[in-house]
């Protein structure tokens, strides 16, 4: 999709202090409806028989994985935790897998596997500037749909629902990713 540049006021009070408020200016650019699915990039890997950055020894660990977000216990604070054989095909590691998730986002990518995967598509990956101006579509309001997260106790978006990091309540219906396209799109028709 074609976004038309411009300039525009990211405000936040939220978050870390690098996510809070900022003044972008972008020119024109082209960006995706959706996230890159597993689907998609399984097509890619397919054809080109390559191999990411998770599926690769990693150094220190010396063993091929990832990190996985595990809700921090007594024994272990850590919010993410390196397992080993997590990779794009079994995002939370070896005992999970992308069968009935073909249509979620792809997970477990490098910014390395992001690039080659674009050039892949002849594309490009978008500017932080750039997926920030198109994701907030025009809106200044705190979220894009309106001021208040859950509008009539309806959840708009996939985010973490209760006490982060610890319990997840799940009122959007998702413990970790969800299906691409499932909640209503942006004011640019992305999602």
């Amino acid at each position: 999709m074609s976004i038309k540049g411009g300039h525009a006021r990211l405000e936040s009070n939220f978050g870390y202090r690098e996510e809070r408020t900022q003044n972008v200016s972008v020119r024109d650019f082209d960006i995706d409806t959706y996230e890159v699915t597993n689907a998609e990039f399984e097509k890619f890997v397919t054809a080109t028989g390559y191999i990411t950055t998770a599926e690769k020894p990693q150094p220190g660990a010396n063993k091929p994985g990832g990190a996985v977000f595990k809700p921090p216990t007594t024994s272990s604070p850590n919010w993410w935790q390196f397992v080993e054989g997590a990779n794009w095909r079994h995002p939370e590691g070896p005992q999970s897998s992308i069968k009935g998730r073909e249509n979620h986002p792809v997970v477990q990518v490098s910014l390395i596997d992001a690039k080659v995967y674009a050039a892949w598509q002849g594309r490009a990956i978008p500017t932080e500037a750039e997926w920030e101006y198109a994701a907030r579509a025009g809106s200044d309001s705190t979220y894009i749909w309106g001021k208040e997260r859950a509008p009539n106790g309806v959840e708009k978006a996939n985010t973490w629902q209760g006490a982060f990091p610890i319990e997840n309540t799940k009122e959007d219906g998702f413990t970790t990713t969800a299906p691409v396209g499932c909640f209503d799109p942006n004011g640019y028709g992305l999602y």
